[in-house]
């Protein structure tokens, strides 16, 4: 990665024609219910944001909660590399999977969409009914006030703190991004001299306004959640391994009550014994086809 230029949505290509099959088969589930949603990051790959487990994704091990809060020099470790990693993630726009979302959406189609990306782009595709499952990284929150900023106003204090820090690291290199704007770059020493800012009304400790691994989702997200896939005739999973339980025990609700699980992803998830129907393909291109040809209620 050479620089953080805008990252232009990659257009869907059409479905191949054996993926066509099985969409006709989806069709037939989902055609004449209202379903429910869940998206993961396989889902904004499109928009230039890596994905943590889908093909091809480099092995990761993301800092988990109780690291954030146990030691200062994580903290510095990881602010250091989000402020890389934002710079280049907040210039994504949304594809045409996100556009495809929100008109199913606005057709009335959807009870409600559940995501577990952090990124923010089903809302600026236009979807308004959304459950952030896993928080914004728009946002910032003071761990001992509560007090919640702008991550671009947390920007700016970062880059006045640190100046010339972020083109000292895109002259390091930038190894590898993850879909939390946790970027790895090669200088160590670069890392440490980061100076990390505190809640400008506590002096307290600032934390990305999202779910860390170890830590617990919201109860009144999931009970939103739960909520959405009650009232659907369906689950469809877009883009998610539903490697981790936030987002795979909707699918098991849904299959507990005869509720019909779709799901579209690259490769393997750990839902897969769930579904009535997976499809191995692309999401951007399945949701657009869906959209296109679901019929109104």
């Amino acid at each position: 990665m050479t620089g953080f230029a805008s990252l232009p949505p990659v257009p869907a290509a059409e479905p191949a024609r054996d993926e066509l099959e099985v969409l006709q088969e989806i069709h037939g589930i989902l055609a004449g219910e209202r379903f429910a949603l869940l998206t993961g990051a396989g889902l904004s790959t499109d928009s230039g944001i890596p994905d943590y487990r889908g093909p091809g994704a480099a092995p990761r091990a993301p800092m988990t909660y109780q690291e954030f809060i146990g030691a200062p020099d994580n903290r510095r470790r990881y602010w250091a590399r989000n402020h890389i990693g934002w710079s280049h993630l907040r210039r994504a726009d949304p594809n045409d999977g996100h556009a495809a979302v929100a008109r199913l959406e606005h057709r009335g189609l959807l009870t409600g969409l559940i995501t577990q990306n952090v990124d923010r782009l089903h809302e600026d595709a236009g979807s308004v009914n959304v459950v952030d499952l896993h928080g914004r990284f728009d946002q910032v929150v003071c761990l001992a006030c509560h007090r919640r900023y702008s991550r671009t106003l947390l920007a700016g204090v970062l880059t006045e703190l640190n100046p010339g820090f972020l083109e000292r690291a895109l002259a390091a290199g930038v190894i590898e991004m993850a879909p939390d704007a946790d970027a790895t770059v090669e200088d160590e020493d670069l890392i440490e001299s980061f100076v990390v800012a505190h809640c400008p009304a506590c002096g307290g400790t600032l934390k990305p306004d999202f779910v860390y691994f170890g830590e617990n989702v919201p109860k009144d997200r999931v009970e939103r959640s739960y909520a959405m896939v009650d009232e659907a005739g369906a689950l469809l999973v877009a883009g998610s391994s539903l490697t981790v339980m936030s987002g795979l025990r909707f699918a098991r609700h849904a299959a507990k009550h005869g509720k019909p699980v779709v799901i579209i992803n690259r490769g393997q998830t750990r839902g897969d014994e769930l579904a009535t129907v997976k499809l191995d393909a692309g999401v951007s291109e399945s949701l657009r086809w869906l959209a296109d040809e679901l019929p109104p209620l």
